[in-house]
């Protein structure tokens, strides 16, 4: 009797112990939790630590509280000006409503991810709808990813989710439109290329006008200042003869004859028509006198 009293004991004991073991569960830091009861949720505002629940009445659905990467499909949009664009994106994700995410999703994975994708398309084709292919390549890149995050942020709440970030990580041209926008950004650069071009000569203009204008004035200052010393050396040159010549001023006169003489006979065949007893053959007649 004792041995059955003691086996129902042990028994009672391991039951107690599973009941115990099933109404615990323990939620990590990385976690979010929802109670279910008979299929509605009962609660969802769950700390990481342990927790209790009723034991085939209610049940536990955990899900991943952490950052996580939605990559989408490459997809097409339509710019301002009516040119397509391949978008290649992704986005940092995380669930901040258990409660609302698996109303939303059934705690279905791939319905989370279509439904996330398909706001996060929404709010790329609002966007690159506004701007020109031009402010989507080159441009305002930043800018758009902060009204992407914002709108498909706002779009996501009511999955129960919050959008932390939307990335593009390339735009692709379709054939037919990269060669027009080749063509115009090469005409661009090609106008840019001329503009910078006509100011160099501009400029180059300037340098040699001003140039040009200060070696005028370099060269006639220059030549003022020779002939002020030209000047200044005849004067003194004559003043010197002067000098010299005013000590015997029958030998001056003697001295620029025969200068004359020379200068004046210097080539064969020249021909003068004098009087001889004119001045100029002064000299001579002193010479033929002493003979």
């Amino acid at each position: 009797m004792n041995n059955g009293k003691m086996g129902f004991f042990f028994i009672g004991a391991i039951l107690l112990i599973g009941v115990l073991a099933s109404s615990l569960f323990v939620v990590n830091q990385w976690e979010m939790a929802i109670k279910l009861q008979f299929g509605k949720i009962v609660d969802s505002e769950y700390t990481p630590g342990l927790h209790f629940k009723i034991p085939l009445i209610q049940n536990v659905k955990k899900f991943d509280g952490r950052i996580q990467t939605m990559n989408s499909n490459p997809e097409r949009f339509l710019t301002i000006e009516k040119k397509d664009v391949i978008v290649d994106a992704y986005a940092k994700w995380r669930i901040t409503n258990a409660a609302q995410y698996f109303r939303s999703t059934g705690d279905n994975v791939a319905t989370a991810t279509r439904l996330l994708t398909e706001r996060i398309t929404t709010s790329l084709r609002d966007e690159f709808g506004k701007r020109t292919i031009q402010e989507v390549i080159s441009g305002e890149r930043a800018e758009i990813m902060a009204l992407l995050t914002k709108d498909a942020d706002e779009k996501a709440s009511e999955l129960g989710i919050e959008v932390l970030d939307v990335r593009v990580k390339q735009i692709d041209l379709p054939t037919e439109v990269s060669q027009s926008v080749y063509d115009r950004m090469r005409a661009e650069r090609e106008r840019v290329a001329a503009d910078l071009r006509a100011q160099g000569a501009e400029a180059g203009e300037k340098i040699r006008a001003d140039a040009d204008a200060q070696r005028v004035v370099i060269l006639a200052n220059a030549y003022k200042g020779s002939e002020e010393i030209r000047g200044e050396g005849d004067g003194l040159s004559a003043e010197i003869y002067a000098n010299a010549f005013r000590k015997n001023a029958e030998f001056y006169a003697f001295y620029r004859s025969l200068n004359a003489y020379g200068k004046t006979f210097n080539n064969d065949g020249n021909m003068m028509v004098l009087d001889p007893d004119s001045e100029f053959f002064r000299y001579f007649k002193s010479a033929e006198g002493k003979k």
